[in-house]
C-alpha cells in the first residue's frame, strides 16, 4: 500500500510523545484540528474548529503592543493604563494566521493549530520508533476528529504502514463520505468514542443524531475492525443507568470490541475554553466520584466485557 501524497498538509494543533494512553503500549498521538460534533463536555475545544485560532493568556501580557503592530485585520483590542493590561481579541476579525503570536516574547499570544505535511508529521512520529518496537505501541490520530481531514489522515495511516508502525484512531464515528470511511477501514484500531444511545439526547448533548455512528459502529464490527470504546461519564448527561446498560447490550452483540474505557468526566479542558474565550458549559459539573465509576465499571464487567477506567 502506497502513500498517496506525503506532502499532502494537515491541521495539527498538538502531538504527544511517550503517550501511555490511546490505544496499546507507548504511542504517539497526533490531534488534528476539526471536528463536526459541538459536544458540551468537550475536553479539547481548541480542536472544535478546522481554522487555527489564537490562545490567548491574559496573565502573561505585558502591554508591549508589539502585537498589534502584527495584526492586520485589527483584530486585537489592548488597553495598558497605570499597569492594568486589557487585552482581548475579535475572533471575527482574526484569521488566526499567527503573525502575533510570532512575535510575542511573553507567551500570552500562541497559535492552537499548525499546518504540517505528512512527512513533517511522520518525521515526529519517526523519533519514538523505538518505543513503539519496544511495547508493542504505535501512533494514534485523534482530535477533533480525523475522519474530517480525510485525505490527509489517510495518507498519515498508509506512511506508517509503509514503515510498520500501529495504526490507531480515535473516532466519534459521525462519517459518512467514502474517504472518511477508508479512514476507519485502513487503521489498525479504532478507538471509537460513544456518547450516548437515544438519538434524541445524543443531538442535544453533541449537536448531531447518533445513527450515523451506529451505522458505522455495526460496520466496523461487519469488517472485523479491532476497536476499544469509550465511554464518557458525564453526571446528568450520559451517566443514566438506562443510557449505560443499553450501551453494555449493544456492546455485547458485537465481536470486535476489545475493551471497555470508562472515562470520568474531569475539567482539565477548562482553561482552554477561557484561552479561546469560548463558554464552558460544564464548570459547575462535578467529576463522577470514583466509587461512582467502581460501579459503573461493574456493571459492564458482568456483561462480560473487558473494562478499565481511563484511557
Amino acid at each position: 500500500m502506497k502513500c498517496t501524497n506525503s506532502s499532502l498538509t494537515g491541521n495539527i494543533f498538538h502531538i504527544i510523545h511517550g503517550s501511555f494512553v490511546d490505544g496499546y503500549g507507548i504511542r504517539t498521538t497526533v490531534f488534528l484540528k476539526g471536528c463536526p460534533l459541538r459536544c458540551l463536555w468537550c475536553c479539547n475545544p481548541e480542536g472544535q474548529s478546522f481554522q487555527s485560532e489564537i490562545k490567548l493568556s491574559v496573565e502573561k501580557c505585558n502591554g508591549c503592543g508589539l502585537c498589534l503592530e502584527q495584526c492586520n485585520r485589527n483584530a486585537i483590542n489592548l488597553q495598558n493604563k497605570d499597569k492594568d493590561i486589557k487585552i482581548s481579541i475579535d475572533r471575527n476579525e482574526c484569521n488566526g494566521c499567527g503573525n502575533c503570536a510570532e512575535t510575542c516574547y511573553t507567551g500570552a499570544l500562541e497559535l492552537f493549530g499548525k499546518i504540517m505535511t505528512v512527512n513533517a508529521v511522520f518525521d515526529e512520529i519517526k523519533k519514538d520508533e523505538q518505543f513503539y518496537r519496544n511495547s508493542g505501541g504505535g501512533v494514534t490520530i485523534g482530535g477533533g476528529e480525523p475522519t474530517a481531514q480525510p485525505q490527509f489522515t489517510l495518507a498519515l495511516i498508509r506512511k506508517c504502514k509503509e514503515n510498520n508502525i500501529h495504526t490507531a484512531v480515535d473516532t466519534c464515528g459521525y462519517a459518512n463520505q467514502d474517504e472518511e470511511l477508508r479512514v476507519l477501514e485502513e487503521a489498525d484500531l479504532i478507538l471509537f468514542d460513544i456518547k450516548g444511545m437515544d438519538s434524541i439526547s445524543h443531538k442535544r448533548n453533541t449537536g448531531v443524531s447518533n445513527e450515523v455512528i451506529q451505522r458505522n459502529i455495526k460496520n466496523l464490527n461487519d469488517i472485523g475492525k479491532p476497536m476499544i470504546v469509550r465511554i464518557p461519564v458525564i453526571p446528568g448527561f450520559t451517566d443514566s443507568g438506562d443510557n449505560l446498560l443499553s450501551t453494555a447490550d449493544m456492546l455485547c452483540d458485537l465481536r470486535n470490541v476489545e475493551r471497555v474505557d470508562l472515562m470520568a468526566f474531569h475539567h482539565y479542558g477548562e482553561i482552554k475554553y477561557n484561552q479561546l474565550e469560548m463558554p464552558c458549559h460544564m464548570n459547575l459539573i462535578q467529576s463522577p466520584a470514583k466509587e461512582k465509576m467502581e460501579e459503573i465499571k461493574e456493571k459492564f464487567t458482568k456483561q462480560g466485557l473487558s473494562v478499565q477506567l481511563g484511557g
